[in-house]
């Protein structure tokens, strides 16, 4: 079958079904998970995407009753926190109120796979929060396969149940569309190379960088958008689709001094150990030296197990039993190691596969020059202790499985949340409020709480800043309804927003509460039958639906004292 001329009814005659079915509501039709022929499945919401917003709109929907097809191009479900190796990124609140419930039970059940699987000192075990890696940047640091190994532990119960199916190692390719309605999403399995072809009346896109938009046809945004368009302080001139915030291939890598892990010269070492760079911060800066790219204040010790070594550390071996841990294990996601020399959304296959090889070759030469030639305190050159740890991520190159993606494509939307809805010095302008009592704009729509900086890393322009401070923010439900199409939801961070707020909206909890709360919209409509811009349109289902959402552990709203010092 010819997915791009496919449609409803013909498929129906083709399988022989009455013709009263035929104009029976989706919803009929697609009221289980059914093998309907060879290589045709239904169900009531097709997500495509296993990071953490396909993963959180999976367990949402299945919760609350309806079937789901979730796809996965990897072999590891989980994205950021998994396959891309990053450990979480939150709000300072994440242990109380930063959260949905449901997320707060994925983190809790990081801690207790290492309470009932490794050997825990007595003061780890003592600890209620607990850190693996005792990081800077996340309080529940720890090692890709257990967060993956979580995660399946959640989902359980759902595939068990026949409530859930997981595909692994499909990638969308084509879709069929009718109107403004998706019909089906063709799915191709990158082992054998077959097709399939997925049916539902809604569908959920969780994918890293938006590919069911193109696929679609649905309207949608990428790179920097014009200040005329959007009134944002900071936004460009000119509009630049081309504009995007680089990605990362990062990598997990112990220390243990006295020997010598130090791998063969990378093939483009030469390359990027002499290359320089600009950016909109600083000029002409060698990409890979360390020293000009962070503070020598931070630094980098593995031996004495300080400074930058232990920025995104997943393991700290004090925390286990001795002899448990050869080493620290720190994964490297830094600024050394961002590759922006090229986008790799709206590109061939053939341009993003160039790209993401680069991206390898350069966080591979970083590693070498770590190992070979960094200054050392007692002025000698190179850790050759660091190894490559290519069992943490589950490749054989010892690199990340999938790249760490910080800015796709974004849906144009009912709602797109701009710069001056969250900055702290426009919301003081605006409101005459000292910072002490300003707040984010409130929504009446709220699906969702979230907080983080406005972080922009280095783009493929040379752009490379934080916009100054944001308040704690709300998720509205306009951001994740498209202007057009009906029956296809964003899920993670290719909601409405633009450039400059994808910088906050993209982060771990963030784009678990999007999933989310799409994944409860697809239940909370096949339940009543409406579509997704009925119930925002309408403030009867938008109460129920907020309402479905708070009895579930979704935060709406900050409390009006939250305290930000």
């Amino acid at each position: 079958m010819n997915i791009s001329k496919f449609n409803r009814r013909d498929f129906l005659k083709n399988i022989g079904l009455a013709a009263p079915l035929m104009l029976a509501a989706p919803a009929v039709l697609t009221g289980c998970i059914t093998q309907m022929r060879a290589k045709e499945f239904s169900a009531d919401i097709v997500i495509i995407g296993g990071g953490l917003g396909g993963i959180a709109a999976a367990l949402a929907a299945a919760r609350n009753g309806i079937n789901v097809i979730l796809t996965e191009e990897t072999d590891w479900i989980g994205g950021q926190v998994t396959q891309q190796a990053v450990p979480p990124d939150e709000n300072r609140w994440i242990e109380t109120i930063g959260a949905t419930a449901s997320y707060q039970k994925f983190r809790s059940g990081i801690r207790d796979y290492y309470f009932r699987n490794y050997p825990l000192t007595e003061k780890s075990r003592a600890n209620k929060k607990f850190n693996p890696g005792n990081s800077w940047v996340t309080a529940i640091g720890g090692e890709p396969r257990v967060a993956l190994a979580v995660l399946n532990e959640m989902l359980a119960p759902f595939v068990a149940g026949g409530k859930v199916k997981i595909l692994l190692r499909h990638k969308a390719i084509s879709a069929a569309v009718s109107g403004d309605r998706v019909e089906a999403i063709s799915v191709l399995n990158l082992d054998s190379g077959h097709e399939k072809v997925l049916h539902a009346p809604f569908f959920a896109d969780a994918t890293e960088q938006g590919d069911l938009l193109p696929l679609t046809k649905t309207e949608y945004a990428v790179g920097a958008e014009a200040k005329s368009e959007t009134g944002e302080a900071h936004a460009k001139e000119v509009a630049d689709p081309g504009n995007l915030q680089g990605f990362t291939m990062c990598f997990a890598m112990d220390y243990l001094a006295g020997e010598d892990y130090t791998i063969a010269k990378p093939r483009d070492y030469d390359y990027w150990r002499n290359f320089t760079f600009s950016t909109s911060v600083q000029k002409n800066y060698h990409v890979l030296n360390f020293e000009e790219n962070a503070s020598k204040k931070i630094g980098f010790d593995p031996e004495a197990r300080k400074g930058f070594f232990t920025y995104r550390r997943i393991a700290d071996r004090d925390n286990f039993r001795p002899g448990f841990y050869r080493g620290d294990i720190t994964v490297v996601n830094w600024p050394q190691n961002d590759y922006s020399f090229g986008p790799i959304c709206d590109v061939s296959e053939d341009e993003f596969k160039k790209h993401v090889a680069a991206a390898k070759q350069m966080s591979l030469s970083l590693l070498y020059w770590l190992q070979t030639e960094l200054e050392r305190p007692d002025g000698g050159a190179g850790w050759k202790g660091l190894r490559l740890r290519t069992d943490i991520v589950g490749t054989a190159d010892g690199l990340a499985k999938y790249p760490y993606i910080r800015e796709g494509r974004r849906i144009k939307a009912e709602f797109t949340v701009l710069e001056q809805h969250l900055a702290l010095k426009d919301r003081m302008a605006e409101t005459g409020l000292n910072k002490d009592e300003v707040r984010a704009m409130q929504f009446a729509d709220s699906v969702g709480i979230g907080h983080y900086a406005m972080d922009l890393h280095i783009t493929t322009r040379g752009d490379h800043a934080e916009y100054g401070g944001t308040l704690p923010f709300q998720i509205p439900l306009g951001a994740l309804i498209p202007r057009r199409v009906e029956n296809l939801l964003p899920a993670c961070k290719n909601l409405g927003v633009t450039h400059l707020t994808n910088g906050c909206y993209r982060l771990h909890p963030v784009e678990w509460n999007i999933g989310e709360a799409a994944g409860t919209l697809a239940a909370f409509c096949v339940a009543q039958k409406k579509q997704p811009r009925e119930v925002r349109a309408k403030s009867e289902l938008l109460a129920d639906f907020q309402q479905l959402l708070r009895t579930d552990g979704v935060r709406l709203e900050w409390p009006k004292d939250l305290a930000m010092k």
